[in-house]
């Protein structure tokens, strides 16, 4: 897949609200990656803290080398550091490409409080956005930018849907409806989805 002439590998960008599972998401999906070969870097946003990126790199230890993860200080929104002024960001793809110019994937995490946290075209090449059924079976049909702008839309914890009346059969439906692109249903404690997951984005940003 050829990528813009700033940056030299493939990135996917992977948002959404607080609580939605991104990182129970990354921490299934990453080792998929690696098991097909793929070498990754990934990077997390927060505003003050790299707490996210200290658990990844825990969670990835063996698996992707520590230098390789990272936590990207954003000082504000983290959706600034996607979207309107993603240079932090792309230092740091950078960063991961001269330690390791075989360097397959960059993967771009980061959250935010409402449905807009989507991605600059110019800092990631995929784009998945994650929600959970625990959240309410409404917010497809909300149409927020995340949800409609998505290359892949992610409706995760879908365990949790008994316990808070969320109907996930109008969750797709709605998905259907406000989206030309797919949606996947995920629980990654029963390691439901995954492979759909990683089939997406494999076939789209790397094997395209």
């Amino acid at each position: 897949m050829s990528v813009p002439n700033h940056r030299t590998v493939a990135t996917l960008g992977v948002g959404g609200p607080v609580g939605s599972g991104k990182p129970s998401l990354l921490k299934r999906i990453v080792p998929r990656f690696v098991d097909d070969d793929v070498s990754d870097g990934v990077i997390a946003n927060d505003i003050l803290t790299r707490e996210d990126a200290e658990v990844l790199e825990a969670a990835f230890d063996g698996i992707v080398p520590s230098d390789l993860v990272a936590g990207v200080e954003t000082g504000a929104c983290p959706h600034t550091g996607i979207r309107e002024d993603p240079s932090m960001n792309l230092e740091q793809v950078n960063d991961f490409v001269d330690r390791d110019p075989d360097l397959d994937l960059v993967v771009i995490e980061s959250g935010g409080d409402n449905l807009a946290a989507t991605f600059n075209p110019e800092l990631a090449d995929y784009f998945v956005y994650v929600i959970s059924a625990a959240e309410g079976d409404d917010i497809p049909r909300k149409r927020g930018p995340g949800v409609t702008e998505a290359d892949l839309l992610v409706v995760n914890k879908t365990d949790l849907a008994p316990h808070v009346g969320a109907d996930l059969d109008a969750m797709r439906a709605d998905a259907d409806a406000v989206r030309d692109g797919p949606t996947v249903f995920t629980d990654c404690k029963a390691d439901e989805g995954l492979d759909s997951v990683v089939d997406h984005v494999e076939r789209a940003v790397l094997f395209a």
